[in-house]
């Protein structure tokens, strides 16, 4: 005899494919798209941060213009904070993509990883 009631709330399978892809696998390449991207362009900001400092230091050499170290170094401490400010601002949105945005966050640190 069956046991099971016609009318019982089905059961969600935690394990099943289609529920690992949708609340695992997809944010998980999501964060990982993203910290990807993220690492990338830091790289290249910095780069490009780098080639302006050096290009400040000839125009200071030529006596073109004026640069103390105090100023070089706000600037530098501004652009930390404007990197960590946009860092945070990934991770908290990558957080509230699913109902734990574990797998999100977790994506999105394996890509800074490799990116």
């Amino acid at each position: 005899m069956n046991d099971y009631s016609l009318h019982a709330a089905p059961t969600t399978d935690i394990l099943s494919s289609a529920f690992l892809l949708g609340n695992v696998g997809a944010p998980f390449i999501i964060g990982l798209a993203v910290g990807y991207f993220a690492k990338k362009m830091l790289r290249l900001a910095l780069f490009l941060g780098g080639a302006a400092i050096v290009l400040l230091f000839v125009t200071e050499y030529y006596g073109i213009t004026e640069m103390t170290d105090e100023k070089l170094q706000s600037a530098a401490n501004a652009a930390t904070g404007v990197v960590k400010e946009s860092g945070g601002f990934l991770v908290e949105r990558l957080s509230h993509i699913t109902s734990k945005g574990v797998s999100a966050v977790a994506g999105f640190f394996v890509g800074l990883k490799i990116g």
